[in-house]
């Protein structure tokens, strides 16, 4: 690269007059690098008077800077889908290969109690710094077609704040409970 293409500050070529006057804003406090030749600045180029008959252009929106971002909240999980996690750690949750460090039985809680436990539980466990814990939903009555707790605790997993806590969930093998346990791996507390 040249010395002259080093210190060039002209706008790149194709831009329409308003994206030249806002190159030209941008580059006013750039300095060339030593030993450049820095091109004659060019008069900025005028901004199009609107005419008195003619509504005022609406200035479009200004793009979202990036120090403001909003808190995105996680795509919602199902039992199984795993999106931040490694192939290897996701079968090995999915196998029961993981170590369960906590257990919580919501067996013979109603529903409005099972929801209160399941969100202090996941709170207190991410706190802890477990990583996968066991929920027991239990199967539910047969006839009904499974139970009412096996059914909204996966809705409750994919519940503010509950999901910002977990990374993905699977059903239990057999010898944790099977089709009444969910295994729910838990999201690394920030500096471990």
């Amino acid at each position: 690269m040249s010395g002259k293409e080093r210190g060039r500050k002209s706008p790149p070529s194709g831009l329409s007059a308003e994206e030249k006057l806002l190159w030209a804003q941008a580059m006013r406090d750039a300095k060339a690098l030593p030993g450049a030749k820095r091109p004659a600045p060019k008069p900025a180029p005028k901004a199009p008077v609107a005419a008195a008959s003619t509504p005022a252009r609406q200035r479009p929106a200004a793009a979202p800077s990036a120090t403001a971002k909003k808190p995105t909240t996680p795509p919602p999980l199902a039992a199984g889908a795993v999106v931040d996690v490694d192939r290897r750690t996701a079968e090995r949750l999915k196998r029961g290969q993981m170590p369960v460090e906590a257990t919580l039985d919501l067996h013979g809680h109603t529903q409005a109690e099972a929801h209160g436990e399941l969100n202090a539980f996941l709170a207190d466990a991410h706190a802890a710094g477990r990583r996968c814990v066991l929920i027991v939903t239990g199967k539910g009555a047969r006839t009904s077609g499974g139970g009412v707790l096996r059914a909204e605790v996966p809705k409750w997993l994919n519940e503010a704040p509950n999901r910002g806590r977990i990374v993905a969930f699977a059903g239990a093998r057999p010898q944790h409970g099977g089709g009444g346990a969910l295994y729910v791996l838990l999201r690394r507390r920030r500096g471990e």
